[in-house]
This record gives C-alpha cells, sequence and structure tokens, in this order.
C-alpha cells in the first residue's frame, strides 16, 4: 500500500522550476570529469577507425559518399570535422567532445527527473541522483558514449524527449518547442540512425496528447525540424544519389550482413546477454515498475500531476520498445547500440525507485534508497572496466603508428588501418577508407562509382607489391596472404605488425 509524503515535505506541482541540491550539482561535475578522463584515456572500439577517417577527410575538403565510401548519415562526422579543424587533429578531441555530450544527455535527464517526479524535494533529489548514476555509470554509456555518433545521439534523443514533454503542457510556444524536439531528433536520426525511431513515437504520443486543436501545425512545426536536421544530407543526397544511397541506406540493409552467416543467431545472442548484467536487470526491472505503479497511480489518485507522470512514463516505454525492435532488425546488431534505450530506462527507473520505497517501508529514505542502487550500478562499471584493462587501445595503435612513420617515407605508399591513417595524417588510397568494404564484391566500374575495394583486388595489388609499407592487426588476414613471403622487413609494433621493404626474398622478422 502507498504510504502517504510527511506534511512537512508537500508534493509540488510536476514541472517545479526550483533547481536541483547542491550535492546534485557535484555529483554532475564529477560524473562529467570521470566521462572525460575515461574518454581520453581508456576508451577505444576497433570500428571508430573509419569515422575518424571520415571526419578527417572532410575536414580536408573531401565529401562523404561523393569523394569516400561512407555506411552512416553524416552530421556527426561533420561535427567531428569541425571539431578537428578547430582543436587539432587528435583522437582526443571527438573523444572529449562526445564525452561531454554524453555527460550534458545524462545531467538534462536527470535535471527532467527532479522537475517532473510528483514528489517531496528530498525525493526528487534522490530520483535526480539516481538517474545520474544509473545512466551515467552504465557501462555500455561509459565504455562507448565517447565513441564514434553516441554521445551527440544521446544528447539529442533526450533533448527531443524533453522538448516533447514540455511542449505538450505548454501554451503559447507549443510550436516552436515541437519543431525544436523534431531538430534534435533529426539530428540523431542524422548522425545514426540507430536512433530513427525516436522521431516518429515522439511525433506520434505529441499528437496523441495534443487536446489544443493545433495537430496538424504541430505536425508540420515537427516535421520541418527534422527536415532541417537532414539537411547535410539531401543536399549530398541531390548532388550524387547513387553513391548516397548506397553509402548511408543500402549499405546497411543489404550488404552489413556479407560474411555473417549466423547474423539471427549472433543478434539472440547479444538480446540474452542482457541478463548477464546487474546493471541491466536492476534498470529494466525498475522501469517496468515506475511504469506499472504510475498507471495505479493514476487511476487511485487521478489529478492532472499523476496524470502526466504516467504519459511521461509511457513514453519512455515505447521508446524503449520501439528503439529495441527496431535495433533487433540490424544485421548484426550489437549489444552496445542498446544504450540508446538507457536514458528512458533511467528516467522510468528512478520513477520506479520512488515507487517501491515508498510501497515497501512505512517511513521512506529516499537518500539510502538511491545510495544502494547507485551502489550497485558503479560496482558494475568496475568490475566491467577491471576485465577489460588489458584491451586494446589508442595507446597500442600509436606503438604501431609510431612504426610506420619510422619505416616508411613520406612518399611511400602505404596499406595500413583506418585508426593509423588517422594517426599519421595521411589520406588513405581510395578504396581503404572503410576496411569493412573490401568484402563487398562489385565489378570494377561499379567499385569505383562508390570507392570500393574488392578483397580479391587489394589481395593483387599487395602481391604486385603496389604498397611500400603495409600494416595489419589481424594474424589470420596476415597469414591468408602470406604478407612474410612478401617483404624482407617485419616488426610488431603495439599489438599490429608492420612490413616493409618488399621483396620475395624475405628475411627473418626482426623481434
Amino acid at each position: 500500500m502507498f504510504h502517504e509524503q510527511p506534511e512537512d515535505s508537500q508534493t509540488p506541482r510536476a514541472g517545479t522550476a526550483d533547481s536541483p541540491p547542491l550535492a546534485v550539482g557535484i555529483l554532475t561535475a564529477l560524473l562529467t570529469g570521470g566521462l572525460i578522463w575515461y574518454a581520453r584515456t581508456a576508451a577505444f572500439a576497433w570500428d571508430e577507425g573509419y569515422h575518424l577517417v571520415a571526419a578527417w577527410l572532410m575536414a580536408h575538403g573531401k565529401q562523404p559518399y561523393i569523394d569516400f565510401v561512407f555506411p552512416q548519415t553524416p552530421v556527426n562526422a561533420y561535427w567531428n570535422s569541425f571539431l578537428l579543424r578547430i582543436f587539432g587533429e587528435s583522437w582526443h578531441v571527438p573523444h572529449t567532445a562526445a564525452a561531454i555530450l554524453t555527460a550534458g544527455a545524462v545531467a538534462l535527464a536527470a535535471s527532467h527527473v527532479y522537475r517532473r517526479l510528483p514528489a517531496s524535494r528530498s525525493w526528487r533529489a534522490a530520483a535526480a541522483a539516481t538517474t545520474l548514476i544509473v545512466m551515467g555509470c552504465n557501462t555500455a554509456v561509459v565504455e562507448f558514449g565517447s565513441l564514434q555518433a553516441y554521445g551527440l545521439c544521446l544528447l539529442m534523443i533526450v533533448a527531443a524527449y524533453v522538448l516533447t514533454v514540455n511542449a505538450a503542457e505548454a501554451r503559447g510556444n507549443r510550436l516552436s518547442l515541437s519543431a525544436l524536439a523534431g531538430f534534435c531528433a533529426g539530428v540523431a536520426a542524422a548522425s545514426s540512425l540507430l536512433t530513427a525511431p525516436v522521431a516518429p513515437v515522439l511525433l506520434v504520443w505529441s499528437l496523441v496528447m495534443n487536446q489544443g486543436g493545433t495537430r496538424i501545425r504541430q505536425f508540420l512545426s515537427f516535421s520541418i525540424g527534422v527536415v532541417i536536421a537532414f539537411i547535410p544530407l539531401l543536399r549530398l543526397l541531390i548532388k550524387a544519389p547513387h553513391p548516397v544511397i548506397f553509402g548511408f541506406l543500402q549499405y546497411q540493409l543489404l550488404y552489413r550482413k556479407v560474411e555473417w552467416d549466423g547474423a539471427a543467431i549472433h543478434n539472440l545472442g547479444e538480446v540474452l546477454s542482457w541478463a548477464d548484467s546487474s546493471q541491466a536487470v536492476l534498470l529494466v526491472l525498475l522501469a517496468a515498475a515506475g511504469i506499472v505503479f504510475a498507471k495505479q497511480r493514476a487511476a487511485r489518485e487521478p489529478e492532472q500531476t499523476n496524470s502526466s507522470l504516467k504519459s511521461e512514463l509511457y513514453l519512455c516505454g515505447w521508446l524503449v520498445l520501439a528503439i529495441t525492435v527496431h535495433l533487433l532488425t540490424a544485421r548484426p546488431t550489437f549489444s552496445r547500440y542498446f544504450l540508446l534505450t538507457v536514458p528512458f530506462l533511467s528516467i522510468a527507473a528512478s520513477a520506479g525507485l520512488w515507487e517501491v520505497t515508498n510501497r515497501l517501508t512505512t517511513r521512506p529514505r529516499p537518500w539510502l534508497a538511491a545510495s544502494i542502487l547507485c551502489a550497485i550500478t558503479i560496482y558494475g562499471l568496475g568490475a566491467s572496466l577491471f576485465e577489460q584493462r588489458d584491451d586494446l587501445a589508442w595507446k597500442d595503435l600509436e606503438q604501431t603508428a609510431a612504426k610506420v612513420k619510422e619505416v616508411t617515407p613520406p612518399a611511400a605508399s602505404l596499406l595500413a588501418d583506418e585508426m593509423v591513417y588517422f594517426i599519421l595524417g595521411r589520406t588513405p588510397p581510395t578504396g581503404m577508407e572503410l576496411e569493412d568494404s573490401h568484402k563487398l564484391t562489385f565489378g570494377d566500374a561499379e567499385a569505383k562509382a562508390l570507392h570500393v575495394l574488392p578483397r580479391r583486388k587489394l589481395d593483387l595489388m599487395i602481391r604486385a607489391g603496389a604498397f611500400d609499407t603495409v600494416e595489419m592487426c589481424d594474424d589470420d588476414e596476415i597469414d591468408r596472404i602470406g604478407l612474410n613471403a612478401f617483404y624482407q622487413k617485419s616488426v610488431t609494433a603495439g599489438t599490429c605488425k608492420v612490413f616493409w621493404k618488399w621483396g620475395k626474398s624475405a628475411a627473418p622478422a626482426e623481434p
């Protein structure tokens, strides 16, 4: 049975404007510092290389799709290219910026919970702190929030959610808030199509909640915001439809699954793996409790604040469901993609913690309940980071790049992984901007039009001595090609191998 709040801490109106307490602000600052530190020291994913190469090429005047193959929507790449031009061509720059954006998303979600939860000030502060920790210390958010497009996407989808909720209660500025929400959701999708369901879900919810007879105008304002966010892609699409459509759409729909014969089984394994994480289990269970109990509270106490909370938590649930279903259509999908559901699970979970604690205890202690959940979350993060302490990192690739630079004159031809091209500031040969594209088998004319270099042609180039230096980290690929038979010099640098001095009378590799 629900226990009422004490008389000295009456429930405020949802949407209250008072600021979160100092403790929440300090916690936000510490979390931001931690995310930036991790981003600049340990954050790494192998497939972030082509994102950085794309941003570097764009910073040097190249156009995605038209000048090189790029299998994503382009806004985040444009953002990173801008950062590289302003702050320098280092992987630290986009990592730091993405970590700050991720921290902004976490802070925005926590602030929203503080303002919207119809509870005492103490409970709202504890719920905001809970949101900060369960979202900001989520393992996937920490490990990948500073990589690729995740940071920008997290901030944009949270901002779109908050703006949509605020627009539902606004009067004179409803249309402008709706347009901003559409723009934010559009920026997320124009940075990564993994967030594509967010815009339609928010639009449908806002139209259902609109009781003022302005649904057509609201639909148009939201849609205009989305279209504005897609202007960079639309401009490229008009200029060169074929390579653009192939890059951001056909590649994802038709070609990602090439050489992934077990993609369906792989996806099932990724989905089932959530049960191995204490963070994920608690987050999902508390989010479900928040949604269910909000419905019961609204039925029992049908005032405006409880009705609003129920609608907002339902929106969180629909967003989580839509994103999850969408991510399952990717072939293959990966568990890290589901970090895009974490903001909405965290918001609902904070409400769930409030409801569960009040129902289980006669004298609920907000900060004690929050501390227990936060401790479990932080423990899960610490355990995961400890297990990955010896994983491949940027420092290893920097050692490899240093050796490549030592043995490769500036005018010499180089075959390398995308990260090495980026570190050295070297333009990749045509077709080498996306290593994964070598698996595609197009005819010469189509491959040239799409800037793709099929593996069979690359093999012939290697064996013909087209590259003065070859850097490679995949031992199986090294053995398949037989690189040791074509280069007289080789050495292991970092965790990768470097081959140089092409010639079929190979000498022993350097230790």
